[in-house]
């Protein structure tokens, strides 16, 4: 604030806020008090890159968060078999993604739930025999593990709902978002694909059941930023169509680092409040969580 030569008293509305660069987690310590962190949760990067650390106070906040919208969006954790294939995130610890799995992974209370690394043959043989159980499933995975799963054992899924978190890391040849939703929904015989928008810097995740179009609980927003102008936040007048730019995010369970972040990933803004995300912007880094350049899913 004091380095813009903005006041306090001056922000009045959500688009007079100076967002932090998110950007500024990978060069210092982001808190708004002292205090020992009870966990740092830190970005995958890839070859070359630097990564995000965030450090966490109180690690109930992201448990309440996560969960609460997973009851929000998904209802209650116990109604569904919860099979994670997130490797890459397993091994390095650290990471927000694997502990939001394992804490969901707990609460379904299910012997069936549980981590799948890279053995495709058990993952196959526990999804068929869900399937013919009739058990809702849901399968969270990385895209490129997602990928390297369908085409080794397609099948037709009925009960299962597939959510892919994002992420190449360089494991695959980088496709559009489409490009892998229609390659998963033809291989494994699902009508949609969906999708979670989260990142190492914050406490919060956004959640799309079809077609990329996100969703935020409740204390989550986005807003639109100009490519050229960051402290020039668009607001979005009921009815108008659909803003373009940057994304801005507000996560207000981000108490003890930052609950305003200025992202660099390329959106759109609906009316209704849900968004996409279109990209990155150019000359910004390479995520280790993203999708690809452009069609980034965050950082994880």
């Amino acid at each position: 604030m004091d380095a813009l030569g903005i006041s306090i008293r001056e922000v009045t509305s959500l688009e007079k806020i100076p967002f932090l660069p998110i950007s500024f987690f990978k060069s210092a310590k982001v808190a708004t008090t002292e205090f020992k962190e009870e966990e740092i949760f830190e970005s995958s990067g890839t070859t070359g890159t630097s990564t995000s650390r965030h450090y966490v106070k109180d690690l109930s906040l992201y448990r309440r968060s996560f969960l609460t919208a997973f009851h929000q969006f998904y209802g209650d954790p116990r109604d569904w078999r919860i099979l994670a294939l997130l490797p890459g995130y397993w091994e390095r610890g650290h990471s927000s993604l694997i502990m939001m799995a394992d804490e969901l992974i707990r609460a379904s209370t299910h012997p069936e739930s549980g981590f799948y690394l890279n053995d495709w043959d058990a993952l196959y043989r526990s999804l068929l025999h869900l399937e013919i159980a009739r058990q809702p499933v849901l399968l969270l995975g990385v895209t490129f593990a997602l990928l390297d799963f369908a085409e080794k054992h397609s099948m037709e899924l009925h009960n299962t709902t597939v959510m892919e978190t994002g992420g190449m890391k360089g494991r695959r040849e980088e496709l559009t978002r489409e490009a892998v939703h229609h390659e998963l929904k033809s291989r494994l015989g699902v009508s949609t694909v969906h999708s979670e928008y989260g990142m190492t810097e914050l406490l919060s995740q956004a959640y799309s059941s079809e077609a990329g179009i996100f969703r935020c609980p409740p204390w989550m927003r986005i807003l639109i930023r100009e490519e050229n102008d960051p402290l020039s936040i668009r607001a979005l007048p009921q009815g108008q169509k659909p803003l373009s730019g940057l994304i801005n995010i507000i996560d207000l369970a981000n108490l003890y680092a930052c609950s305003f972040i200025a992202t660099d990933d390329l959106g759109r803004l609906h009316a209704n409040s849900q968004f996409e995300v279109m990209g990155r912007r150019d000359n910004s880094d390479i995520r280790g969580c993203s999708l690809l350049l452009t069609e980034s899913y965050g950082n994880r």
